[in-house]
């Protein structure tokens, strides 16, 4: 069988447009070769490659420069924290202003979308919706606890004598301002109630779905990143969620804490816990899989330890 002729070097490395391969000489019959799959008509993708999200939306946009990524491919790109489905979504966000046709091709969800100025930005060279105006089109197609652990993401950041600082990607009085000035926008509702459940310092989704799941059950309420003092009243140590009155924290461990390493400087974290008065609890996912009334009675019977009356 006859090998199909090297792709030019100066072709985009892993997806193009027919447009783009013509202009450099390529024949129709090198384009249907069976080294090149077609996910859409026009684009080509070399079937050993591995594209990332972006390169692969690159193409879409090369054909409608008129487009820009929204939903869950802005998300993507964005780097929120989606559920696992979400993220492994093959099809692409493609919007247009809503004066336009809706984007229709294989592999790609269309809208039309009435942006704002300030609701476009640029992530990996290519035009997607904001931060603020992406959390809005989440907002109809997430769950409330799904939408705040992305909003918990954006919103992040803190100042430790431990680490590197974290700077909010949008700081939350932004995004409240936002959402009020929004008026008549599918998923605003939602969004809104989202924005007063969000708060600021959370490091990973399991800690905002663990402090939400404590507070429908009707427990005091935890408030993230908080700090220990010591005897000098200075931060001994930062705990992933803490409820101050009670003297009572939780640590999420991840699976970075399985190391020995980490097990050490945890162990010394909890024997300097224990010495400054707080009642721990310390939650991984294995607790998480024993379902909410398994992590809720470990968090009780710390609460009711620090003077909690149920």
């Amino acid at each position: 069988m006859t090998r199909a002729k090297p792709l030019p070097a100066n072709l985009p490395e892993n997806s193009f447009t027919l447009g783009r391969a013509r202009s450099l000489g390529l024949r129709r019959s090198r384009l249907r070769a069976k080294d090149l799959l077609i996910p859409s008509r026009e684009i080509r993708l070399r079937r050993d490659a591995e594209p990332d999200l972006a390169e692969r939306c690159r193409p879409y946009l090369d054909l409608l420069p008129d487009a820009f990524l929204s939903h869950v491919t802005a998300a993507r790109l964005h780097g929120l924290p989606l559920p696992r489905l979400l993220q492994a979504e093959p099809t692409i966000h493609l919007s247009r202003a809503s004066t336009l046709a809706v984007p229709r091709r294989r592999n790609v969800t269309g809208h039309r979308l009435l942006l704002e100025p300030g609701e476009l930005t640029v992530c990996s060279g290519l035009p997607v919706t904001s931060l603020a105006r992406t959390l809005l089109d989440l907002s109809t197609v997430l769950s409330l606890e799904d939408l705040v652990a992305a909003g918990d993401w954006v919103i992040s950041e803190h100042q430790r004598n431990f680490g590197s600082r974290r700077t909010a990607l949008l700081p939350v009085e932004e995004l409240r301002r936002y959402v009020s000035a929004k008026a008549g926008v599918p998923g605003l509702p939602r969004l809104r109630a989202a924005v007063g459940l969000m708060r600021v310092g959370v490091d990973s989704p399991p800690e905002t779905r663990i402090r939400l799941l404590l507070g429908r059950a009707g427990l005091p309420e935890f408030t993230p990143n908080t700090a220990i003092l010591d005897e000098t009243g200075d931060p001994a140590l930062w705990v992933d969620l803490g409820c101050r009155q009670y003297r009572t924290c939780i640590e999420y461990d991840g699976a970075h804490h399985l190391t020995p390493a980490q097990q050490s400087r945890d162990h010394h974290r909890d024997l300097l816990t224990h010495q400054l008065g707080w009642h721990q609890v310390r939650i991984n996912k294995f607790d998480v899989a024993q379902g909410p009334e398994w992590v809720v009675g470990k968090v009780r019977q710390a609460l009711v330890r620090g003077g909690w009356t149920p």
